[in-house]
């Protein structure tokens, strides 16, 4: 299986987290969306979800063996 690749705009790098996320205004409660995010772009995405006060989880992203 491929390696996840930074939800990012032009960023190339392995993912290493998942951030599960929603939009109140449109998504029910039980829809989650999920971007995944390498080092560097962690605390950017997190960010940019929690900005618009999107609730949102981080988590390590499990490697699939």
């Amino acid at each position: 299986m491929p390696e996840a690749q930074c939800s990012r705009a032009g960023c190339v790098a392995t993912a290493m987290w998942r951030i599960d996320w929603r939009n109140p205004r449109i998504h029910t409660p039980d829809r989650r969306k999920t971007w995944v995010a390498c080092d560097e772009h962690k605390d950017y995405l997190r960010e940019f979800l929690a900005a618009r006060e999107f609730p949102l989880e981080v988590s390590t992203l499990a490697v699939a063996s």
